[in-house]
């Protein structure tokens, strides 16, 4: 019996000990992957977060101040054209 539970123990510990390294080695594999990953992203020249809302806002900005302006534009080509006598239409964009 004595023998039987020495031996039992003897696997254990050898379970115990591969299922150590084994989590070493998953440690280890994670770190390289992230290294890589990490490495790839900096090759990739990608925009910061901030960066990319910054310039989201700054588009957003210029394209109403456009449409703002095409209003304007399409308001004094009205006035213009009410003005001129026998034109009704306004002007053709160049």
């Amino acid at each position: 019996m004595q023998s039987d539970n020495r031996l039992l123990d003897d696997l254990a510990r050898a379970a115990s000990g591969a299922l150590g390294a084994l989590a070493g080695v998953r440690a280890e594999v994670e770190s390289q992957l992230r290294s890589v990953l990490d490495r790839w992203l900096k090759a990739q020249n990608l925009v910061a977060r901030e960066e990319f809302e910054v310039v989201k806002a700054m588009a957003a900005k210029a394209r109403m101040e456009n449409e703002d302006l095409a209003a304007r534009i399409a308001a004094l080509e009205a006035a213009l054209a009410a003005r001129e006598p026998g034109g009704s239409e306004p002007p053709k964009p160049v």
